[in-house]
């Protein structure tokens, strides 16, 4: 009877670790010393199998081998662009509640930078590059949960090439967020943070100077591998000067490689150029771990890696492969609805004020003092919009909850709208058609759409209390903040919207 017993201890013991809740397996009081975000700037779900035999053991493939890897990650808002993106992953939720509508969106019908402030003031060059702050964003991130968590112990520093990808996930409350100034050559910041660099970041900029690759692209330094380099070294020096990892608190990193977009726009999904970035990134990344490992301890941090966008295939390649796919020209479609709507609006054909990532937004000050204004206005216009050849679904956004848009289409465009911020009107091309010309070359291309090409990105765990393994489960962007807090034992952004991931949770 005792044996009996015994085992049935036994037994109900490996039951129930095996499904107990997270508390169990990581107690309240464990903490990682180090949380790093990676994000990865229009890279796209199928790159981590295409470059997988070429990549190197300690960078992607010391992720994919023995960290968790969520394969059906999906961005499940429009439009797909990298400052949504940024400010979505950390925040955990979508632009209907963050407010960060695009790269570039209007406020009080004025067009406004994301993160554009002219309150503050550049700290590291002369420029006007870092008259920038996270202001615009509405909701908290992870970091500045952490900060809350922690009464303000933990350290949240953001580094990246573009100033919106630093400024967004390290948060309202981070300590320092660094992004390149290409004019001055250096990395600076804005006095939101600070008001003078600090001495680490003075010497990282000499040496920088002396960088001989750097000096030969010039400007052109988001078009060459190297600036991920440079991004690397900048976050380890970041890593080590800071002290990361080493406080009473957990801390936080946020890391943000950039010239994989700028690269794609100008040179596609495909080619030496597009090989050479990512395979250069993996060394670099090999480079942040190995770092992380000396300064933190291998078993002591906690890293997610994932991408703000996708990218779609150059529409000439697709073509000549007889595949679906083409260009879209917001300039030509609204000649044609000016033309279309000349006789009811006479000589205003400025009553668009811009169309940005398949958004409309009207004029509306324009409007009024010209008298354009009719009962109908946005329909008529949304009328003639659908009829362009490449335009497969459009709605007014104040119509999205009844409209005829297809169920996810119509949520997608509701979780991407803010009013007052996203425009008028929101519209899809048919699948392989993209705007061209605005933010592509001909031999490049861009991204803003719904498609998975655009939507299906990247999202790998690794470090502290990761499992290894992999789920084929639909999550969304928006779930990764909350998988990240929950293991970290603090409460979620203020806005998320996301869920756990209970495969790395439980």
């Amino acid at each position: 009877m005792k044996r009996i017993g015994l085992l049935l201890s036994l037994t109900f013991i490996v039951f129930h670790l095996s499904f107990c809740p997270a508390w169990a397996q990581t107690r309240f009081g464990e903490k990682p010393r180090l949380v790093v975000g990676v994000v990865v700037d229009q890279m796209r779900w199928d790159y981590l199998d295409r470059y997988y035999d070429k990549f190197t053991a300690d960078g992607f493939r010391r992720l994919m081998d023995r960290g968790f890897s969520c394969n059906n990650c999906l961005i499940n808002y429009v439009p797909t662009v990298t400052a949504i993106g940024h400010t979505s992953v950390y925040t955990g939720t979508t632009p209907a509640y963050h407010g960060i509508c695009g790269n570039n969106f209007f406020i009080n019908e004025k067009k406004v930078y994301c993160c554009s402030d002219t309150t503050v003031k550049t700290v590291g060059s002369e420029s006007s590059k870092g008259q920038m702050s996270p202001r615009n964003m509405l909701a908290t991130t992870i970091g500045d949960q952490l900060r809350l968590h922690t009464d303000f112990r933990s350290k949240v520093v953001g580094v990246s090439y573009k100033d919106r990808a630093a400024i967004f996930p390290a948060g309202h409350s981070a300590n320092a967020a660094y992004w390149l100034d290409l004019k001055n050559r250096c990395f600076i910041t804005s006095t939101y943070y600070m008001e003078e660099l600090p001495r680490w970041v003075k010497d990282f900029n000499k040496q920088l100077a002396k960088d001989k690759e750097f000096k030969k692209l010039g400007e052109d330094i988001g078009l060459s591998p190297h600036c991920g380099t440079i991004t690397t070294d900048m976050a380890i020096a970041a890593l080590r000067n800071e002290k990361l990892g080493k406080g009473s608190a957990t801390d936080m990193l946020c890391v943000s490689y950039s010239q994989t977009d700028v690269i794609g726009h100008k040179y596609s999904t495909r080619g030496k150029n597009t090989d050479d970035a990512y395979l250069q990134l993996d060394r670099d990344l090999g480079r942040l771990l190995k770092a992380l490992d000396e300064q933190v301890g291998r078993d002591n941090y906690l890293l997610f890696l994932t991408a703000d966008h996708g990218a779609a295939h150059n529409w000439r390649f697709m073509k000549d492969n007889r595949l679906p796919a083409g260009p879209w020209n917001s300039n030509e479609m609204k000649e044609h609805v000016y033309e279309a709507l000349e006789s009811d609006m006479g000589d205003g054909r400025g009553f668009i004020a811009d169309v940005l990532d398949y958004r409309i937004y009207l004029d509306w000050p324009m409007i009024r003092q010209q008298g354009l204004i009719t009962a109908d206005m946005e329909h008529q216009i949304l009328n003639e919009l659908v009829k362009e050849p490449n335009v497969a679904f459009a709605a007014v956004y104040e119509d999205l909850a009844t409209s005829a848009l297809p169920p996810l289409l119509r949520d997608r465009a509701l979780m991407g709208y803010y009013p007052g911020r996203s425009g008028d009107i929101v519209f899809f091309p048919r699948p392989g058609y993209y705007e061209y010309g605005r933010w592509s070359s001909p031999t490049g291309t861009t991204h803003g759409e719904w498609n998975p090409y655009d939507a299906h990105i990247p999202c790998l765990f690794y470090g502290w209390k990761v499992p290894h393994g992999a789920t084929s489960r639909q999550v969304s962007i928006t779930d990764i903040a909350p998988t990240i807090c929950q293991l970290l034992h603090i409460q979620q952004p203020n806005a998320c919207t996301g869920e756990a991931i209970i495969e790395i949770t439980k």
